[in-house]
């Protein structure tokens, strides 16, 4: 399927289904640069490497690379996301039980976001539209089994490569610099850390925008009558939309979550944010390069947690820890019952 611009603008303002999924899907990705964009940009932050503004700034022009990039490479991750899921037959009950998705989407994500707990919107994606395909369906033979398999082992490896890869770069650099006089060596990691920052940045783009364009061409899809695409592919000027639209929900919201993952959970000097930065972003590089949807929350937090281990386990705020893991568990059931409830309640 390709669409030009303006074919969609012509679209949008003829078709009311689809001037409402579009509204949903752009609430969801607003939500996604406010709750889980700012993670890419929260350790060059925290450090005082980059100002907050200069930050989103910065964030804004690596996530549009980063979607931009990747996705000419390889679009794996938004062909899984939307073959993850079966709406059925009939577009209009689909796209009601879409937008019931979207719906449960942006509010687990603006209730994380009042209590400042970075979860992932990649992991409430996925949840909320599995919980809607369920409910249309009446069972699970909505949801494809081998696509979802891909997500339990992108959960696995961004839990136990981002703590990892944390944790023994910043014994690397710690072994590197032993003899060499600390002071001397921060403005050096400052301007690392903003380099790592940016990299950081590109790759939520190349991941997390990956998948909700999935989902933005999913709707139009099914706003259009059409419940099954082949091939399909991504314009440039979605790839924009979506990354403006990640960098305004970051400028909007973002700081509270600088604040959890880069202040409160583990004191960071500059070197150990620029390890956290590259152990998440090359983390996430795997894993975009394979095509396992991983959750950039989960990759950068865990290696957050790795570089404070690598001191000692005391370093890190276990009890922020305790409410993010919380949340993470949470959210696959809560979002998926709260996508069923919602579709269940539209459709009837």
């Amino acid at each position: 399927m390709e669409l030009s611009f303006q074919n969609f603008l012509i679209q949008l303002f003829n078709n009311p289904a689809l001037f409402i999924i579009t509204i949903l899907i752009l609430g969801v990705i607003l939500v996604n640069g406010w709750t889980d964009a700012p993670n890419a940009i929260a350790t060059c932050v925290s450090t005082r490497s980059i100002s907050p503004k200069k930050a989103i700034i910065m964030a804004a022009i690596f996530n549009f690379l980063g979607v931009f990039v990747m996705t000419f490479i390889s679009s794996t991750v938004a062909e899984t996301i939307y073959n993850m899921v079966d709406f059925g037959n009939d577009s209009s009950n689909a796209l009601i039980a879409l937008c019931a998705g979207l719906i449960a989407i942006v509010s687990w994500a603006i209730l994380a976001w009042i209590f400042g707990i970075p979860t992932s919107e990649s992991h409430a994606l996925i949840a909320g539209i599995s919980g809607s395909a369920i409910a249309i369906q009446n069972g699970i033979n909505g949801i494809n089994i081998n696509e979802w398999i891909k997500v339990l082992y992108g959960l696995v490896i961004s839990t136990v490569l981002g703590f990892s890869l944390g944790f023994f770069i910043t014994k690397i650099i710690e072994k590197i610099c032993k003899n060499i006089d600390r002071r001397k060596t921060i403005p050096f990691f400052k301007k690392t850390q903003i380099i790592s920052g940016a990299f950081m940045a590109f790759m939520h783009g190349a991941q997390d925008g990956q998948k909700f364009m999935g989902i933005f061409l999913m709707g139009v899809a099914l706003a259009n009558g059409v419940t099954n695409i082949g091939v399909f592919t991504i314009p440039v000027w979605l790839m924009i939309i979506c990354s403006l639209t990640m960098t305004l929900g970051t400028s909007i919201g973002g700081y509270k979550i600088i604040k959890t993952v880069g202040m409160k959970m583990v004191k960071l000097e500059p070197y150990q944010g620029t390890s956290a930065d590259i152990a998440g972003a090359g983390c996430l590089l795997f894993s975009s390069l394979t095509g396992l949807p991983v959750s950039t929350t989960h990759t950068k937090t865990t290696a957050i947690m790795g570089v404070g281990a690598s001191k000692r386990l005391s370093n890190v705020n276990w009890s922020i820890v305790k409410n993010m893991f919380l949340a993470w568990i949470l959210t696959f059931p809560g979002c998926g019952l709260l996508g069923y409830l919602v579709s269940f309640l539209f459709i009837n």
